[in-house]
């Protein structure tokens, strides 16, 4: 039964993976198509071709490795500088720039010479470019905010799971009552595991996070109205100042510090809680900073990588992942000792976050990224108005084929990265709990 749910999940990101490559590409080809670009393919995925069939003047279809997708649109690039379309040159780096340059005509046809990508004003190029990642985005918000305020998610409540015996520092090496501790001011108040908070001094306690502010901020006598067995009831409690856990502005513990505050002494519990749009909307805005800062922070966590590749390093639960890795992640959910509901939200997260990453890593202003064209053609519109304020001569379309040979080299970084994540995701997996 564990090895079925396992394919069953792996199966159920693949299609998922699948769905969001072809999401996004069809963000470009719709856009393309809008702005009279024409398209000769739309295919999802790389290699050999599976299965492809043609309608009006593109090829649809499906290739054998679904790492990726792409559209190809004809006039990609301008001809060069000779007007003409390609040329050899004995320069290994001037000859990558005229392949690309001879690549994006190879399917020219009479009549295609004003449906060319580069024929387009500028603003046009970055929304058929900003497309892709765009599509990503929005299906990432839709799921996301989709799960929370549906199917919900695991955080601490209101509800109390334990209730401490006695007043210890945050930064004791040891969470056991010293002789002599005096109880905790939750203990002194009669607050039982299993009580509901509903309100604390008479202001009503929707969420842990609200509930936690108001105990930080009050020293002294304070009222908590509880629900125990189905009755509401007010405990009175004497807070006092004490040294506590810190938190970062998402919430999360930092390690090692400390701030004095109010304390009255349990551990709330945890369970699935629906969120408001608005939560789900602060929730969704801290991913997408947290993917920004995880982004910035890639270059960094190389070493890492490498160690737990090949020298049996720990596997870092932040670790970057690849498909094979989100694959396997997959493959876990379905075997997860959670509710069949949570097992499906936690795999539709998997896919959202799957599309908030393509959506962040497609905006990267590198060729061959769409970033990099959208950076190419926002780099023309200013030499264009430039010019046109300055009244100097038009200076045409950006040759974004130039940038090619950096483009391999970014290309080259990006393979060997994959591959280190590919070799790290089968030898020492990040793992679900």
């Amino acid at each position: 039964m564990t090895t079925l749910m396992t394919i069953l999940g792996i199966v159920v990101f693949v299609v998922g993976l699948l769905f969001s490559i072809a999401w996004h590409e069809l963000g470009h080809l719709s856009t393309a198509k809008l702005f009279g670009i024409r398209v000769p393919q739309y295919m999802v995925g790389f290699g050999p071709t599976l299965f492809s069939r043609t309608r009006g003047e593109t090829e649809y279809g499906i290739k054998a490795i679904p790492l990726g997708g792409y559209i190809r649109m004809i006039g990609m690039f301008p001809p060069g500088e000779d007007g003409k379309v390609s040329a050899r040159s004995t320069s290994p780096w001037r000859g990558m720039i005229e392949d690309a340059r001879s690549a994006a005509y190879e399917e020219l046809r009479p009549g295609d010479e004003t449906r060319m990508f580069y024929t387009r004003k500028p603003w046009k190029r970055v929304i058929v470019m900003f497309a892709g990642p765009f599509m990503n985005l929005v299906l990432a918000v839709a799921v996301f905010l989709g799960v929370m305020m549906s199917f919900g998610i695991n955080t601490q409540t209101t509800t109390v799971s334990a209730v401490s015996d006695c007043v210890v520092s945050a930064s004791a090496a040891t969470d056991k009552c010293p002789a002599g501790a005096k109880d905790s001011p939750a203990k002194a108040a009669g607050l039982q595991p299993k009580d509901r908070i509903v309100a604390f001094n008479g202001h009503k306690a929707t969420d842990w996070t609200t509930l936690q502010k108001e105990i930080r901020r009050t020293t002294g006598p304070a009222t908590i109205t509880v629900v125990r067995d189905g009755e509401q009831k007010t405990l009175n409690a004497d807070l006092i100042s004490n040294q506590v856990q810190k938190y970062d502005s998402k919430g999360a513990p930092i390690k090692g510090e400390y701030v004095t505050a109010g304390f009255l002494g349990f551990t709330p519990a945890t369970g699935v809680v629906q969120q408001s749009f608005g939560q789900s909307v602060d929730r969704m805005g801290d991913m997408v900073q947290s993917g920004v800062e995880s982004l910035i922070a890639l270059p960094g966590k190389v070493p890492d990588l490498w160690n737990a590749a090949f020298d049996g390093g720990e596997r870092k639960p932040d670790s970057p992942m690849g498909v094979v890795g989100a694959a396997r992640v997959g493959g876990e959910v379905f075997n997860l000792d959670i509710p069949p509901s949570q097992q499906i939200a936690t795999m539709l997260f998997l896919v959202a976050g799957f599309n908030l990453s393509l959506f962040l890593f497609n905006m990267l202003p590198l060729l061959p990224l769409d970033g990099g064209h959208i950076a190419g053609a926002l780099w023309e519109s200013v030499r264009r108005t430039f010019a046109k304020v300055f009244r100097r001569p038009d200076p045409g379309p950006f040759d974004v084929a130039k940038l090619m040979p950096v483009a391999y080299v970014v290309a080259g970084i990006f393979v060997c990265f994959t591959l280190l994540v590919l070799i790290a995701d089968v030898v020492n997996p990040v793992r679900i709990t």
